[in-house]
Order: structure tokens, then C-alpha cells, then sequence
């Protein structure tokens, strides 16, 4: 049994300690926000922040997270920057399929939250690990400047 604290809540749940979180999220807890892409932590789909940190769930096993904090997409936009975020990816029109985005905007908050002000190659550094099947590459930049306030 592993308590975890998600979005603000701590959550009780039995599972074998190297279950990983994304599955702990989707099948356990019914948070399906997050998504499952590669299963070997390559294509930045199931980001999610551990102590505000970016990390792939679908590689983190539930016994390791501890004490620490987890937030995922259903809980981003509980601060300000967070919620800049996603309207500038709604202002933006970020989307097309959006299978990828939900690891997008927790990557782009982790950027943000380390660097305000982000240079296009801190952007693209930060994005590396995030792979947008469709492209929208320029428009995910675009929405980082603008909650950046740039």
C-alpha cells in the first residue's frame, strides 16, 4: 500500500511497488489526462512533475515517488502559470490531434517555472524529450513565449 499525494490529495493505493505511476494514474485512480506513448520514457507523453520537477510516469515506478508531490495535467492549471499556459495553447490553436499535448504544457510549466524568460534554444533544449507526431513545433514555441510574456 503506497501513499501518494497527487494534484494536492493523497491517494491510498495497493499495487505492487514497481507498478508505474502512469498505470497507477489511468487504471488505479481513473486520471487519464495523462497519456501513454512509448513505455520507455522517449516520447515525453506521460510527463507529469515530481516535486515540480518534469518526469515519465510511464517509467516511475509508484514505490519510488515517497513523500513527494505529483502533479499532473488535471491539476496544472491550479496556479497562475499553469493556467497561462494552457490559454496561451488555446490562443495559440497548439492542438491538432493533441494525443501529445498533455506532456507538452507539463514540460512548458517546468521550463517556465525555471526560466521565466526563455531563450528559443532553452525552448527547444527544455522540448527536446516531447515528440509531437503532427508538428506543431513552431506553435508549441509560439505558446511558450507568449505565457512567458514575451
Amino acid at each position: 500500500m503506497y501513499d501518494i499525494q497527487i494534484n494536492g490529495d493523497v491517494h491510498s493505493v495497493d499495487v505492487p511497488g514497481d507498478t508505474p505511476l502512469l498505470w497507477v494514474l489511468r487504471d488505479v485512480l481513473g486520471m487519464t489526462g495523462t497519456k501513454f506513448g512509448c513505455g520507455i520514457a522517449q516520447c515525453g507523453v506521460c510527463t507529469v512533475h515530481l516535486d515540480g520537477q518534469p518526469v515519465r510516469s510511464c517509467s516511475l515506478p509508484v514505490a519510488a515517488i515517497g513523500t513527494h508531490p505529483v502533479t499532473t495535467i488535471e491539476g496544472i492549471g491550479s496556479d497562475a502559470l499553469g493556467q497561462a499556459v494552457q490559454k496561451a495553447w488555446i490562443d495559440l490553436d497548439v492542438v491538432q490531434c493533441g494525443y501529445c499535448q498533455p506532456g507538452q504544457i507539463m514540460s512548458a510549466v517546468a521550463l517556465l517555472k525555471t526560466n521565466p524568460h526563455p531563450e528559443d534554444s532553452d525552448i527547444d533544449m527544455a522540448m527536446s524529450g516531447n515528440i509531437c507526431r503532427c508538428g506543431t513545433y513552431q506553435r508549441i514555441r509560439a505558446a511558450i513565449r507568449s505565457a512567458a510574456g514575451a
